[in-house]
Parts: C-alpha cells; structure tokens; sequence
C-alpha cells in the first residue's frame, strides 16, 4: 500500500513539476535581445541569394502602378482561395521559385525559423514558406516599420507564444534593398525557445 502511494505521490509530483514549466514557459519568453545582429545577419546571408532580388524585380514590374483598389481584391480573392479547393493565386506564389527557396531556407533551418515571406514595394506576397492570412502586407508595421522607412530598417515584433508547439515566437522584419533603396521587405519568424536552447540559455 505504501508502495502505491509513494507511485502515486512521485506521478502527481512530477504531473505538478510539468505543468509548472509550462506554466513558466508560457509567462516568461525569451528576451527579444537574442534577436542580436547575429541573428539578424544570419537572414541577410540567405537573402543575398539572386532568386530573392530578381524574383522581387520582376513583382515590381508587373504590378508597376497598381492601385488600392486592385491591392484590396488580390487580397480579398487569396483569403477567399484560402477556403476554395480552386487556389490559383495561392499557387502561383507557393509554386514560384523563390517561394521553393524560402521552403528549403525554412527546413534547413532545423526548427529555427518557422515561418519565412518576402514582399515587394507594394506590400504583396512575392514568395512565402508557407500560406499566409493574406495576400497584402501594406497595412502591417512588418511592412510600414521596414519598407516604409528606409533599405537598412529592421523592426523586431513583439515575442507570441505558439500554443500548438508550446514555443515562443518573434518576427523580425528588414528592408529589402538593390543600390542603396528599398525594393521589398522580408518577415522571417524566429523559434525564440529553440533558439535560446541552442545558446544554452534554456
């Protein structure tokens, strides 16, 4: 009897001691300062790739004077695709070749990066990792606190706890630029808990 309640006792302790970190996961990020210029240049060397450039040049020109109105259906046909069997747009854009560079620069990451899309100077998806809500960036700080302020700004967002894998998550977010100017943007979101794992800070 003594036996089964010491089993017990040890379950129900170590049952309290998991969801205390949890819990302790889930209050206390990783402090967004790991996002140093160590990560941030870690991205800039995977974007010198000339499929990113080219790919974003040729979005430039062809949607060259676009205005909201067409932005705003572009936008609203992608969410609508989102919930159709019939994805043309979503895949045209996932199928591109950047968009199979950014998947490759994802997997090889090793659950470093978990999401990864790059826009042009109009905020509209240029090739992605992965779907997206929607097709427009334009009206987020990811596009207006980088794009919108000069080639070299990088806007770091706010760390999220990602429910599904119980991790920590944060964007970070750079002007994209060709000669000195803005050209597009990238939004390349960070493993916060793995990254720290890494630097042995977890």
């Amino acid at each position: 009897m003594k036996k089964t309640f010491r089993a017990v006792a040890s379950a129900f302790t170590l049952l309290v001691a998991l969801w205390a970190h949890n819990a302790f996961a889930q209050s206390e990020p990783p402090s967004v300062e790991i996002l140093d210029e160590a990560a941030i240049e870690l991205i800039r060397d995977w974007l010198n790739n000339p499929v990113v450039e080219m790919s974003i040049l040729a979005h430039n020109k062809r949607y060259k004077g676009v205005g909201q109105e067409q932005i705003d259906a572009l936008d609203k046909a992608w969410r609508a695709e989102r919930e159709s069997e019939d994805q043309p747009l979503i895949a045209a854009t996932l199928s591109s070749p950047l968009s199979t560079y950014l998947t490759q620069i994802q997997a090889m990451s090793g659950g470093i990066f978990t999401e990864i899309f790059v826009m042009d100077a109009y905020g509209l998806n240029v090739g992605q990792s992965s779907i997206t809500s929607d097709f427009w960036q334009g009206d987020e700080a990811k596009f207006q606190k980088t794009f919108d302020v000069g080639p070299t700004a990088v806007f770091v967002d706010e760390p999220e706890f990602h429910e599904a894998s119980k991790t920590w998550r944060a964007q970070v977010n750079l002007t994209i630029a060709k000669d000195g100017e803005a050209i597009g943007a990238v939004t390349v979101e960070y493993n916060l808990s793995e990254l720290a794992r890494r630097r042995g800070m977890m």
